[in-house]
């Protein structure tokens, strides 16, 4: 399976499972931080979806593999 636009929501939600939870939002970003202290920045625009190359920036800053981010996405 390869890496696809998607939404943000579908984002969030993957970068949950490894433990990111949203520390705030500001405007249409919202702040997602886990307990090592990482933190990433998400857009969050309504009826848009991340690219390609925005979803391999914040994976990388994520700490995620490409096939870690797909299987996340799976469940």
């Amino acid at each position: 399976m390869s890496l696809k636009p998607i939404p943000a929501d579908r984002l969030i939600k993957a970068l949950a499972k490894v433990g990111f939870k949203p520390v705030r939002r500001r405007g249409s970003h919202l702040l997602m931080k886990n307990d090592e202290g990482k933190t990433i920045v998400i857009p969050v625009h309504k009826g848009e979806v991340l690219g390609r190359g925005l979803l391999l920036k914040i994976i990388r800053e994520a700490g995620l593999t490409r096939e870690e981010f797909l299987r996340l996405l799976r469940r």
